[in-house]
């Protein structure tokens, strides 16, 4: 595995956010498991405006249009929301109602999301898992998520201060790297995101 761009999600609507904290590290960690690995993260707060009032594409903001691209062209995306009513944000479901049909299909997917409590972690097989499976993507077996308890907040931020998350990090990249590898070695083969036509 060489060169291939992994893209971070934070559908968090706020700065700083744990969940932008939680998407990084896990990009990070992933980076350092892919040679010379291009690493990007899309914050989906500052695009709001302009994806809840573009009536197509082409009326949005250059930002907006790049941020899109790069999720779409991404070769593993590592997702991430806090929880909101039991499922994941207004923003993270607006961002992705604008993103290709078919241009995740086959696309290694890791989930993470935040929560205030422990009572939020099936968002990510509730809620997030389905949404890729629609996109036909490959969800990676392992989702992370991490409740108020196991970041610190610092000047402009947070940090994480839990090991047990930092391991259930690593856990879940150690579990992905394996099937992204596979499918970097059949990237070669023809291209399956549009369905064929009869």
């Amino acid at each position: 595995m060489s060169g291939e761009l992994v893209v971070g999600v934070s559908g968090s609507p706020s700065d700083p956010s744990r969940t932008s904290t939680l998407v990084a590290a896990t990009v990070e960690r992933l980076g350092q498991e892919i040679e010379d690995a291009r690493t990007e993260t899309v914050e989906i707060g500052p695009l709001l405006a302009d994806l809840g009032a573009a009536g197509s594409r082409e009326a949005m903001a250059p930002a907006t249009v790049r941020a899109l691209e790069l999720v779409e062209s991404a070769d593993v995306l590592v997702v991430g929301s806090p929880a909101f009513r039991a499922a994941y944000s207004g923003a993270f479901k607006l961002f992705f109602d604008w993103v290709g049909q078919y241009d995740l299909v086959d696309t290694p997917v890791l989930l993470t999301a935040t929560g205030g409590s422990d009572r939020h972690a099936l968002l990510v097989e509730h809620q997030m898992r389905p949404l890729f499976g629609f996109f036909q993507s490959t969800t990676l077996p392992l989702g992370v998520f991490g409740n108020e308890r196991d970041f610190a907040k610092r000047e402009g931020g947070y940090d994480i201060a839990s090991v047990d998350l930092e391991l259930r990090i690593d856990q879940a990249v150690r579990r992905a790297v394996p099937i992204i590898r596979g499918g970097f070695a059949t990237a070669g083969m023809p291209d399956v995101r549009r369905p064929a036509e009869f």
